[in-house]
């Protein structure tokens, strides 16, 4: 069997594809290594050996051909059944998310929000349904929801986390300040918008 691919590889995957999309809607239909290297800031020979990884090929005369790259690519980050999604924390950030993400991966969809506010449950916000969290058992079971996207505050994040996991998820997305526990079985991200403004807010002081 071979090996799963790194967090690394997937991530400069996911990288190439929402570059190539760019190229390819402004009317490119070829790139060469070297030039997808340059704009996804790694080597030409990184970029080689990703695309043999997924399958595609290119040619030293025409380089690689754009919509077929896309292809593998797609092929080997998607779900052939589709991912779907779940939003926990419907304020100012958790409204953000679901505005961004709509129709952005037909493959990859947030089809139901939670949050603790009765007013909210019932309603269709930005585009998808809200909750309550005491639904989420029974929602997450219906829906065939994978994985959860967080966004509610620091104190909250742990209990929603164990939520999920005790749902099903087994992938979850967390914007929250918090540094969450979670299961062997469960992949979890952090994205934290303070510590990467304190690192780029460091390194624009360093440069000027």
């Amino acid at each position: 069997m071979d090996a799963a691919p790194s967090h690394e590889t997937i991530g400069r995957l996911s990288r190439y594809r929402r570059l190539l999309t760019q190229r390819l809607e402004s009317g490119s239909e070829s790139i060469y290594s070297h030039e997808l290297a340059a704009v996804a800031g790694v080597s030409a020979a990184q970029v080689r050996r990703d695309m043999m990884s997924v399958g595609a090929n290119g040619s030293p005369i025409s380089g690689y051909d754009i919509a077929a790259l896309i292809a593998c690519v797609g092929a080997e980050l998607d779900d052939p059944n589709g991912a779907r999604a779940a939003l926990v924390g419907v304020g100012n950030l958790g409204r953000s998310i679901l505005t961004f993400f709509q129709g952005r991966r037909p493959n990859l969809s947030i089809v139901a929000a939670f949050d603790a506010a009765a007013a909210k449950a019932g309603r269709v916000i930005c585009g998808c349904r809200c909750y309550l969290m005491d639904d989420l058992p029974k929602i997450v079971a219906e829906e065939k929801i994978t994985v959860g996207v967080i966004a509610v505050p620091q104190t909250s994040a742990q209990a929603v986390a164990s939520s999920l996991e005790d749902a099903g998820v087994r992938g979850i997305l967390n914007f929250a300040p918090a540094t969450l526990q979670v299961g062997p079985g469960t992949f979890e991200e952090d994205i934290d918008m303070t510590m990467a403004l304190e690192r780029v807010a460091y390194f624009a002081g360093r440069n000027s």
